[in-house]
């Protein structure tokens, strides 16, 4: 598979669909579909006819599910390297940036890097049924700097347990919370909500709804920024260690990580 099929691009009128197609990886984020994201992202905010965006993926069961762990294994086996350093934007910073709102149609659970392009996204719509989770310290052995501003879209013990846990939860409990907009019974019903929310937002004036978004995404970035930069700078370590490499290797080779510490 090519970059430009790890993740495929449409627009109709006046909606772009950006939606991940690497089912058979549980739409998992290789480096080319890493890099294609960010290069799209771009196209979104170049081209004039595109009012608002959708993001998808393929349907198997999971939205995405994170960082591709079995790549990850790989490049660091036959490359020597971690498999960020492939990556153009490996948290996604792009995505927060688009100047036309986002809208997430998850069709499938949200795992680790799937919550993160879920938070990035600004209305999400969901499948009754599906988990959320941030894994990372039970699964990869890295962190999730990513996480901060969530710390203004959910409540704080919640989102401390899930970073420190790793557990997965109902995503019945994200939408009591108003994290997510709508929950839909079949995923070919999360996608029609997320077009009708589209074509609302197509449909109204251009200039205020991106207004709209900036000026309350730069209210909340005013502690949200600062707050992202010391979380890279604490995690510095975690993504260094001995532990980044074993999570993607234990995955790679289906058993449990034995973690280190260092």
């Amino acid at each position: 598979m090519n970059e430009s099929e790890t993740v495929l691009y449409e627009v109709r009128d006046g909606i772009a669909t950006v939606k991940i197609n690497r089912p058979e990886m549980r739409n998992a984020l290789s480096p080319a579909a890493a890099n294609r994201l960010h290069d799209l992202w771009g196209e979104v905010d170049a081209d004039k006819n595109v009012r608002v965006a959708i993001l998808t993926s393929a349907d198997c069961g999971t939205f995405c599910a994170g960082l591709d762990l079995r790549e990850a294994s790989r490049v660091k086996k036959e490359e020597g390297v971690d498999i960020l350093t492939k990556m153009k934007d490996p948290f996604h910073g792009r995505q927060r940036r688009v100047a036309k709102p986002i809208i997430a149609a998850m069709t499938g659970h949200l795992i680790a890097g799937g919550m993160m392009l879920s938070l990035n996204s600004d209305l999400r719509v969901g499948l009754k049924g599906t988990q959320v989770g941030i894994t990372e310290t039970r699964i990869a052995g890295r962190g999730s700097p990513w996480a901060i501003p969530l710390l203004w879209m959910l409540p704080q013990p919640m989102l401390m347990e899930m970073v420190l846990t790793g557990d997965l939860y109902p995503i019945e409990t994200f939408h009591g919370l108003g994290f997510i907009n709508y929950l839909e019974d079949t995923p070919d019903a999360v996608r029609a909500r997320a077009t009708a929310l589209a074509e609302r937002i197509r449909d109204n004036a251009p200039l205020s709804v991106m207004a709209g978004k900036e000026s309350i995404l730069t209210a909340m970035s005013a502690g949200c920024d600062a707050g992202m930069a010391l979380a890279h700078n604490i995690y510095r370590a975690a993504y260094a260690s001995e532990d980044a490499q074993e999570g993607p290797r234990a995955f790679a080779e289906k058993r449990k990580p034995v973690w280190k510490g260092r």
